[in-house]
């Protein structure tokens, strides 16, 4: 069934077409038309003009239509120029989101006065459908919005609200563990070459194995530690393999690169390096 909600998006390069593409397969909207995008090139409205979704090159026109929700697609230095676009316009029915990286609320709203906004954290799996996002809500979003944004973000994945000042860590987590997950899918691919495995047999192994096992702990609920134990015999092969992950510091080795990629996330947002330490501390 169809929730009929339209949808506006200011930028449509690769993430807003993937969130179009879910949009329409599982029938957020009444059909592509119920769509409309900006863009400055040509290819890229092209593309989503040949799936029946209305296209401009005007902000200013994705504004005025009677969109519920307007998703700022766009990078973070295009942000205040998209903004000024849906502010001069005076229009103020759509819940306004922002999907670019380090654009706090607070900036947000400055350029928006009087709108309801909302800043979302999505990452690349959003491309296959199989998105894990954060978001936040503006001072003036209502329960509606947050259900909205749970609708049109659930229709390319998972999202879940956090308050703004976990999105950081958020970034640190989901936002760049895709990257985490690709070396480790790539290293169980070594590991399955240097066991006698041809490469391509290997790659498919490890990462449909890591696809079913994540989609275990997704369904059943179950904490991954009592998943691992369900697997590792007593003197099995596992508990080997197992062990050889601890001895090389796996488990700490990833809790650092969370952190490092949250504080990261911290710095680029113009959070002080004593704030870090003392406030959040990391």
């Amino acid at each position: 069934m169809s929730s009929g909600i339209s949808v506006g998006f200011i930028g449509a390069g690769m993430m807003a077409s993937a969130l179009m593409d879910g949009l329409i397969s599982k029938n957020v909207v009444s059909g592509p038309e119920s769509i409309i995008c900006s863009d400055v090139w040509e290819p890229t409205l092209k593309k989503a003009s040949d799936k029946g979704i209305r296209t401009t090159k005007q902000n200013d026109d994705v504004a005025k239509a009677d969109n519920d929700v307007i998703i700022l697609a766009v990078k973070p230095n295009i942000i205040a120029d998209a903004c000024k676009d849906i502010a001069n316009t005076g229009k103020k029915d759509a819940v306004i989101v922002s999907i670019a990286a380090g654009i706090t609320l607070k900036q947000l709203e400055a350029g928006l006065p009087g709108y309801r906004v909302v800043r979302v954290m999505p990452n690349t799996p959003c491309l296959v459908g199989e998105a894990a996002s954060g978001f936040a809500l503006g001072s003036l979003a209502t329960s509606s919005d947050k259900e909205l944004v749970e609708t049109v973000f659930g229709a390319v994945g998972l999202a879940l609200e956090v308050k703004e000042n976990l999105l950081d860590a958020v970034t640190g987590l989901s936002g760049s563990g895709p990257a985490y997950v690709f070396q480790f899918i790539e290293a169980l691919s070594d590991g399955g070459v240097r066991a006698g495995l041809p490469r391509a047999v290997a790659t498919k192994l490890a990462a449909q194995m890591v696809k079913g096992a994540a989609q275990m702990v997704l369904e059943t609920g179950t904490h991954p530690g009592q998943l691992k134990d369900g697997v590792t015999s007593p003197g099995g092969t596992t508990i080997a393999g197992v062990e050889a992950l601890e001895k090389g510091g796996m488990r700490s080795t990833v809790i650092s690169a969370v952190t490092a990629a949250t504080k990261r996330s911290m710095q680029l947002g113009g959070v002080s390096a004593d704030e870090i330490t003392n406030k959040y501390n990391l």
